[in-house]
């Protein structure tokens, strides 16, 4: 079991993860959207990526938060405003909730939930095809990928959350992993 301190400094530091994958190249790198990427990372050959989000908890997070469970849980807690637009729900919720409106592109949407770029950085400076096609590359404009993946998702699913069920990675992961299939990995 994770100690209060190990919480507290996931907590802390995971925005600072998604804003890594922004600073690589020197630019400042903008939230694309789960659509976007789905653009590429749709058919069977690449792995069907935007399928397996669509079918997730993940894309239907913010939804969650429109809730009146949820609006209750968010006053519980001392929050003055609904859950749909309390900061410590969202940090959890949503992607680019806390990103200034010049760093998300047309086709993001907050209301997507928990997409692509929570965990893998803001895409515009990684998502074009000719970058996406090498790794080394994608990762040297900003492509966040996570050697140990379970540290990164108890970012949120831990026991800070007023909604927490023991987070068995594992057997969580095998719902919503995505790996692009071997003969298409440089």
């Amino acid at each position: 079991m994770l100690s209060k301190l190990t919480i507290v400094i996931i907590l802390l530091v995971s925005p600072l993860w998604i804003a890594q994958g922004q600073e690589k190249t020197g630019e400042k790198a903008a939230f694309v959207g789960a659509e976007v990427c789905g653009a590429c990372h749709k058919t069977e050959k690449q792995g069907n990526q935007l399928g397996i989000w669509k079918e997730s908890k993940h894309a239907k997070a913010f939804e969650v938060l429109k809730s009146e469970q949820a609006n209750e849980i968010a006053t519980k807690l001392g929050h003055k405003t609904p859950a749909v637009e309390t900061e410590a729900c969202l940090k959890c919720h949503v992607s680019g909730y806390n990103v200034a409106a010049e760093m998300k592109q047309a086709k993001f949407k907050m209301e997507d939930g928990v997409q692509c770029e929570t965990c893998h950085g803001a895409g515009s400076e990684y998502k074009s095809l000719k970058i996406m096609k090498d790794r080394n590359e994608s990762v040297a404009h900003g492509l966040i990928v996570h050697e140990k993946m379970e540290d990164y998702c108890t970012g949120c699913h831990n026991p800070e959350s007023p909604t927490y069920k023991p987070f068995e990675f594992a057997a969580q992961w095998e719902k919503i992993k995505h790996p692009v299939p071997p003969s298409d990995k440089k």
